[in-house]
Protein backbone atom coordinates (compact mmCIF):
# COMPACT_ATOMS: atom_id res chain seq x y z
CA UNK A 1 0.00 0.00 0.00
CA UNK A 2 3.08 2.51 0.60
CA UNK A 3 3.68 2.28 -2.74
CA UNK A 4 0.36 3.68 -3.94
CA UNK A 5 0.58 6.23 -1.52
CA UNK A 6 -2.41 4.59 0.54
CA UNK A 7 -0.69 4.99 4.28
CA UNK A 8 0.29 8.63 4.60
CA UNK A 9 -2.72 10.28 3.03
CA UNK A 10 -3.29 12.50 5.77
CA UNK A 11 0.19 13.33 6.53
CA UNK A 12 2.19 15.98 5.45
CA UNK A 13 4.62 15.83 2.29
CA UNK A 14 7.36 16.30 3.89
CA UNK A 15 7.99 13.27 5.78
CA UNK A 16 6.46 11.29 2.82
CA UNK A 17 2.91 11.59 2.88
CA UNK A 18 0.24 12.94 0.62
CA UNK A 19 -0.95 16.58 2.97
CA UNK A 20 -4.81 15.54 1.85
CA UNK A 21 -7.94 15.96 3.95
CA UNK A 22 -9.99 12.92 5.89
CA UNK A 23 -12.51 12.18 2.87
CA UNK A 24 -9.55 10.98 0.98
CA UNK A 25 -8.75 8.77 4.08
CA UNK A 26 -12.34 7.42 4.34
CA UNK A 27 -12.73 6.64 0.53
CA UNK A 28 -9.23 4.55 0.54
CA UNK A 29 -10.76 2.71 3.78
CA UNK A 30 -13.92 2.17 1.90
CA UNK A 31 -12.40 0.49 -1.34
CA UNK A 32 -9.97 -1.69 1.21
CA UNK A 33 -12.71 -2.89 2.87
CA UNK A 34 -15.04 -3.26 -0.21
CA UNK A 35 -11.95 -6.09 -1.19
CA UNK A 36 -11.62 -6.90 2.39
CA UNK A 37 -13.15 -6.32 5.56
CA UNK A 38 -9.79 -7.85 7.77
CA UNK A 39 -7.03 -5.44 5.70
CA UNK A 40 -9.15 -2.87 6.06
CA UNK A 41 -9.27 -3.00 9.72
CA UNK A 42 -4.94 -3.57 9.71
CA UNK A 43 -4.98 -0.77 6.98
CA UNK A 44 -7.10 2.05 9.79
CA UNK A 45 -5.25 0.78 12.87
CA UNK A 46 -2.31 1.68 11.20
CA UNK A 47 -2.65 4.89 8.55
CA UNK A 48 -4.89 6.21 11.40
CA UNK A 49 -5.14 5.21 14.74
CA UNK A 50 -1.11 4.89 14.73
CA UNK A 51 0.18 7.29 12.15
CA UNK A 52 -2.37 9.79 12.27
CA UNK A 53 -1.62 10.17 16.33
CA UNK A 54 2.03 10.55 15.57
CA UNK A 55 1.05 13.65 13.05
CA UNK A 56 -1.26 15.41 15.17
CA UNK A 57 0.56 14.78 18.40
CA UNK A 58 4.52 13.87 17.88
CA UNK A 59 7.18 16.27 18.26
CA UNK A 60 9.46 17.05 14.91
CA UNK A 61 11.96 14.67 16.06
CA UNK A 62 9.58 11.89 16.68
CA UNK A 63 8.06 12.72 13.09
CA UNK A 64 11.24 12.54 11.38
CA UNK A 65 11.98 9.10 13.01
CA UNK A 66 8.71 7.20 12.95
CA UNK A 67 6.48 8.90 9.90
CA UNK A 68 8.79 8.02 6.72
CA UNK A 69 8.71 4.26 7.62
CA UNK A 70 5.39 4.22 8.31
CA UNK A 71 4.09 6.22 5.47
CA UNK A 72 6.32 4.01 3.14
CA UNK A 73 4.71 0.56 4.39
CA UNK A 74 8.42 -0.35 5.72
CA UNK A 75 6.84 -0.67 9.31
CA UNK A 76 3.92 -1.18 10.72
CA UNK A 77 1.84 0.20 13.11
CA UNK A 78 -0.19 -0.25 15.99
CA UNK A 79 -2.07 1.40 19.62
CA UNK A 80 -2.74 -0.66 22.74
CA UNK A 81 -5.03 0.90 25.04
CA UNK A 82 -7.01 -1.96 25.80
CA UNK A 83 -6.44 -4.75 28.93
CA UNK A 84 -8.01 -7.67 30.29
CA UNK A 85 -10.39 -4.93 33.05
CA UNK A 86 -9.98 -1.96 31.27
CA UNK A 87 -11.75 -1.36 27.85
CA UNK A 88 -13.32 2.06 27.15
CA UNK A 89 -12.99 3.09 30.79
CA UNK A 90 -9.12 3.66 30.48
CA UNK A 91 -8.85 5.21 34.29
CA UNK A 92 -9.07 1.63 34.84
CA UNK A 93 -6.06 0.40 32.90
CA UNK A 94 -3.17 -1.36 35.52
CA UNK A 95 -0.30 -0.88 33.31
CA UNK A 96 2.23 1.61 35.03
CA UNK A 97 5.12 3.56 33.75
CA UNK A 98 7.58 4.80 36.42
CA UNK A 99 9.98 7.30 36.06
CA UNK A 100 13.71 6.22 36.13
CA UNK A 101 16.34 7.76 34.99
CA UNK A 102 16.65 8.82 31.26
CA UNK A 103 13.10 7.75 30.74
CA UNK A 104 10.30 5.15 31.98
CA UNK A 105 9.76 1.54 33.22
CA UNK A 106 6.39 0.46 31.89
CA UNK A 107 5.09 -2.99 33.46
CA UNK A 108 1.80 -4.43 32.63
CA UNK A 109 -0.12 -6.62 30.23
CA UNK A 110 -2.26 -5.11 27.03
CA UNK A 111 -5.15 -7.18 25.30
CA UNK A 112 -6.73 -6.92 21.54
CA UNK A 113 -3.77 -5.20 19.94
CA UNK A 114 -4.47 -5.22 15.89
CA UNK A 115 -1.61 -5.84 14.47
CA UNK A 116 0.17 -6.71 17.18
CA UNK A 117 2.15 -9.74 16.04
CA UNK A 118 3.67 -7.88 13.43
CA UNK A 119 3.59 -4.12 14.22
CA UNK A 120 7.18 -2.21 14.60
CA UNK A 121 5.71 1.26 16.12
CA UNK A 122 3.49 1.09 18.90
CA UNK A 123 1.49 3.96 20.79
CA UNK A 124 1.12 2.37 24.19
CA UNK A 125 -1.02 4.04 27.17
CA UNK A 126 0.05 3.51 30.35
CA UNK A 127 -0.37 5.26 34.03
CA UNK A 128 2.56 7.35 35.30
CA UNK A 129 0.55 8.69 38.60
CA UNK A 130 -2.25 6.27 40.10
CA UNK A 131 -3.30 8.64 41.54
CA UNK A 132 -4.42 11.41 38.96
CA UNK A 133 -7.16 9.48 37.38
CA UNK A 134 -7.28 10.61 33.98
CA UNK A 135 -4.81 12.87 34.15
CA UNK A 136 -2.52 10.20 35.27
CA UNK A 137 -2.14 8.57 32.23
CA UNK A 138 0.73 8.82 29.40
CA UNK A 139 1.21 7.63 25.85
CA UNK A 140 4.63 6.45 24.54
CA UNK A 141 6.06 5.36 20.83
CA UNK A 142 7.10 1.71 21.69
CA UNK A 143 9.89 0.18 18.98
CA UNK A 144 9.11 -3.86 18.75
CA UNK A 145 12.37 -5.54 19.70
CA UNK A 146 12.68 -3.54 23.35
CA UNK A 147 13.89 -5.37 25.87
CA UNK A 148 11.05 -6.29 28.12
CA UNK A 149 8.51 -5.83 25.88
CA UNK A 150 7.38 -9.27 24.15
CA UNK A 151 3.84 -9.98 21.98
CA UNK A 152 2.12 -12.94 23.03
CA UNK A 153 -0.83 -15.22 22.36
CA UNK A 154 -1.86 -14.08 18.61
CA UNK A 155 -6.26 -14.06 19.27
CA UNK A 156 -8.28 -16.42 17.41
CA UNK A 157 -11.84 -14.47 16.71
CA UNK A 158 -14.57 -14.44 15.20
CA UNK A 159 -14.12 -12.63 12.38
CA UNK A 160 -11.70 -10.42 10.72
CA UNK A 161 -9.17 -13.49 11.26
CA UNK A 162 -7.27 -12.00 8.80
CA UNK A 163 -5.89 -9.04 10.64
CA UNK A 164 -4.03 -10.13 13.05
CA UNK A 165 -4.61 -9.44 17.03
CA UNK A 166 -2.43 -10.37 20.25
CA UNK A 167 -1.45 -9.59 23.92
CA UNK A 168 1.58 -7.22 24.71
CA UNK A 169 3.37 -8.12 27.85
CA UNK A 170 5.61 -5.55 29.11
CA UNK A 171 8.43 -6.16 32.12
CA UNK A 172 10.64 -3.77 32.99
CA UNK A 173 10.23 -2.48 29.43
CA UNK A 174 12.17 0.74 29.47
CA UNK A 175 11.37 3.50 27.23
CA UNK A 176 13.17 7.13 27.09
CA UNK A 177 11.36 10.18 28.08
CA UNK A 178 11.91 11.27 24.54
CA UNK A 179 9.48 8.64 23.56
CA UNK A 180 6.45 10.23 25.45
CA UNK A 181 3.89 11.39 22.68
CA UNK A 182 2.36 14.89 23.67
CA UNK A 183 3.01 15.18 27.41
CA UNK A 184 2.80 13.25 30.70
CA UNK A 185 0.02 12.89 32.11
CA UNK A 186 -1.80 13.57 28.59
CA UNK A 187 -2.55 10.59 27.10
CA UNK A 188 -5.83 10.58 27.64
CA UNK A 189 -6.37 13.51 25.68
CA UNK A 190 -3.93 12.54 23.20
CA UNK A 191 -6.70 9.44 22.71
CA UNK A 192 -9.53 10.79 23.05
CA UNK A 193 -8.35 14.03 20.63
CA UNK A 194 -7.62 11.51 18.03
CA UNK A 195 -11.01 9.08 18.73
CA UNK A 196 -13.74 11.33 16.24
CA UNK A 197 -11.18 11.10 13.53
CA UNK A 198 -10.95 7.34 13.96
CA UNK A 199 -14.88 6.68 13.97
CA UNK A 200 -14.57 8.91 10.93
CA UNK A 201 -12.19 6.77 9.03
CA UNK A 202 -13.24 3.58 9.94
CA UNK A 203 -16.80 4.82 8.52
CA UNK A 204 -15.56 3.55 4.94
CA UNK A 205 -15.56 0.16 6.36
CA UNK A 206 -18.91 -1.07 6.64
CA UNK A 207 -19.70 1.10 3.88
CA UNK A 208 -17.53 -1.12 1.86
CA UNK A 209 -18.91 -4.36 3.33
CA UNK A 210 -21.97 -3.22 2.12
CA UNK A 211 -21.04 -2.49 -1.22
CA UNK A 212 -19.34 -5.82 -1.92
CA UNK A 213 -22.23 -7.17 -0.57
CA UNK A 214 -24.06 -5.03 -3.70
CA UNK A 215 -21.73 -5.98 -6.12
CA UNK A 216 -22.23 -9.89 -5.22
CA UNK A 217 -26.14 -9.35 -4.98
CA UNK A 218 -26.60 -7.54 -8.66
CA UNK A 219 -25.51 -10.07 -10.66
CA UNK A 220 -27.09 -12.90 -8.93
CA UNK A 221 -30.59 -11.40 -9.26
CA UNK A 222 -29.97 -11.44 -12.58
CA UNK A 223 -28.40 -15.07 -13.38
CA UNK A 224 -30.51 -16.49 -11.03
CA UNK A 225 -33.97 -17.87 -12.03
CA UNK A 226 -37.45 -19.18 -10.64
CA UNK A 227 -40.33 -19.76 -12.33
CA UNK A 228 -38.83 -19.04 -15.87
CA UNK A 229 -37.35 -15.70 -15.69
CA UNK A 230 -33.81 -13.62 -13.31
CA UNK A 231 -35.58 -13.66 -9.56
CA UNK A 232 -34.99 -9.26 -10.06
CA UNK A 233 -37.77 -9.35 -12.04
CA UNK A 234 -39.90 -10.05 -9.03
CA UNK A 235 -40.92 -7.66 -6.90
CA UNK A 236 -40.32 -8.86 -3.52
CA UNK A 237 -36.43 -9.30 -4.39
CA UNK A 238 -36.30 -4.96 -6.15
CA UNK A 239 -37.51 -4.02 -3.12
CA UNK A 240 -35.02 -5.63 -0.71
CA UNK A 241 -32.26 -4.67 -3.37
CA UNK A 242 -33.85 -0.84 -3.42
CA UNK A 243 -33.40 -0.93 0.33
CA UNK A 244 -30.17 -2.27 0.05
CA UNK A 245 -29.15 0.35 -2.38
CA UNK A 246 -30.80 3.02 -0.33
CA UNK A 247 -28.95 1.97 2.83
CA UNK A 248 -25.65 2.20 1.10
CA UNK A 249 -26.07 5.97 -0.79
CA UNK A 250 -27.94 7.39 2.42
CA UNK A 251 -24.73 5.88 4.87
CA UNK A 252 -22.01 7.11 2.12
CA UNK A 253 -23.93 10.62 1.72
CA UNK A 254 -23.30 10.96 5.85
CA UNK A 255 -19.69 10.07 5.90
CA UNK A 256 -18.90 12.14 2.77
CA UNK A 257 -20.93 15.31 4.86
CA UNK A 258 -19.10 14.70 7.76
CA UNK A 259 -15.02 14.01 6.27
CA UNK A 260 -15.90 17.74 4.89
CA UNK A 261 -16.75 19.23 8.11
CA UNK A 262 -13.89 17.70 9.84
CA UNK A 263 -11.11 18.47 7.26
CA UNK A 264 -11.88 21.83 7.75
CA UNK A 265 -11.51 21.87 11.20
CA UNK A 266 -9.04 19.87 10.86
CA UNK A 267 -6.80 21.77 8.50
Amino acid sequence: MGEFNLLGITAPEEYGGLGLGYLYHCMAMEEISRASGAVGLSYGVHSNVCLDQLVRHGTPAQKEKYLPKLISGEHVGATSMSEPNAGSDLVSMRTKADRVDGGYLINGTKMWCTNGPIAQTLVVFAKTDITAGSKGITAFIVEKGTPGFYTAQKLDKLGMRGSDTCELVFENCFVPEENVLGQEGKGVYVMMAGLNFERLVFSGAPIGIMQACLDTVLPYVRQREQFGRPIGEFQFIQGKVADMYTSLQSSRYIYIHDDHGFSIRAS
